[in-house]
């Protein structure tokens, strides 16, 4: 491992808005997100597969009467993302280094407010349909974290995740769609997102790629 990669880890060890394995505060924040975390009752904003974090941030920026948190797996992502919320003084953002999978034992019942599931991985062949975020083992995940009136955000490059993803939420009774395109930068709601793009999605959009985007919520029984 090289040098530049030790200190990086050394330094998200010490930054307190990353929440990561081998911290106390990771065994014990699932349900105490904004009274330990943020210190605050805001509504708090979740991106999973945040990478270095850009939508994460530029959120916090423009929206500071929030908290958001950026999720993903890779240390070196996650230190660019907290590195930067900490020079600019955002202490509106954290991150939390752990596996989607994982999502149940981070956050309680109910404590996330809003959910984006920015660019994943498209998983195209069908042996990997359970690895896709938005297959219905994941739906169910999502589900028991959000709150009640929570909507969450789909955004992609991938024709066939979004076909796969809008035909799977057409047939299912607990989910009901707000917003549905297949080309979000020429729907009327292309400006409800500042602006913000993730790199993926700037790289997509030179390609000539159209982003999908479908918000949604779940139905209470």
């Amino acid at each position: 491992m090289g040098r530049n990669k030790l200190e990086r880890f050394r330094q998200i060890k010490e930054n307190t808005n990353v929440i990561q394995p081998g911290k106390e505060s990771f065994e014990k924040i699932k349900g105490k997100w904004k009274s330990d975390q943020f210190q605050n009752k805001a509504p708090m904003v979740v991106e999973l597969a945040c990478g270095r974090g850009e939508f994460t941030i530029g959120q916090a920026r423009v929206e500071p009467e929030k908290n958001f948190v950026g999720v993903d797996i890779k240390g070196g992502r996650i230190w660019k993302g907290s590195t930067i919320a900490i020079a600019e003084g955002l202490q509106n953002v954290a991150f939390l280094r752990t596996q989607i999978e994982l999502i149940e034992e981070s956050f309680g019942e109910g404590e996330i407010d809003e959910l984006w599931i920015t660019f994943p991985d498209p998983r195209p062949k069908d042996r990997e349909e359970k690895k896709r975020l938005t297959a219905p083992q994941f739906l169910e995940k999502y589900k028991k974290v959000m709150t009640p009136e929570g909507h969450v955000h789909f955004k992609t490059d991938n024709t066939g995740l979004y076909e796969y993803t809008f035909e799977l939420f057409e047939n299912r009774d607990d989910i009901v769609i707000f917003k549905n395109t297949r080309d979000f930068y020429q729907s009327e709601w292309k400006d409800d997102h500042h602006g913000i793009m993730t790199r993926y999605e700037k790289m997509f959009m030179e390609k000539g790629e159209t982003i999908k985007y479908i918000e949604f919520g779940f139905k209470q029984p």
